[in-house]
């Protein structure tokens, strides 16, 4: 292999990774209270959002709506989505409040910059007979 073809596989590389990152292209943020509202009414057949939670580092969102509560988080390049019945099992963490899923694979979902209170105040509507 010369010189000349390493440099030009490197600089291939780089410009597909560059392209890559300009079209956003594996990021699976959830931005806002819209992202996690749509990204819950895709994957949750008649689920219809209503008021909406969203870590402060878009890593994971509570959505209300349709008497359940979508629970949604980054994996990967994709965004995860799981429907609970209320009542919820929340926690008080260092860095918000924690929502047990009971669900092994899932895990826990840590929103960030929220409080457990708040979780409980989406979900106090649901919850009610």
């Amino acid at each position: 292999m010369s010189w000349f073809q390493l440099i030009g596989s490197i600089a291939a590389i780089l410009a597909l990774a560059g392209t890559a990152r300009l079209l956003k292209l594996g990021q699976s943020r959830i931005a806002n209270e819209e992202d996690a509202r749509r990204f819950a009414e895709e994957a949750l057949v008649g689920f219809t959002a209503g008021r909406v939670l969203v870590s402060g580092d878009g890593s994971a969102a509570v959505v209300a709506g349709s008497g359940a509560i979508a629970v949604l988080k980054r994996h990967g390049a994709h965004v995860a989505v799981r429907r609970l019945i209320p009542p919820l099992r929340i926690y008080e963490a260092v860095e918000g409040a924690t929502v047990q899923t009971g669900e092994k694979l899932f895990g826990p979902v840590t929103l960030f910059g929220v409080t457990a209170d708040e979780v409980r105040g989406l979900e106090a509507p649901l919850t009610l007979v």
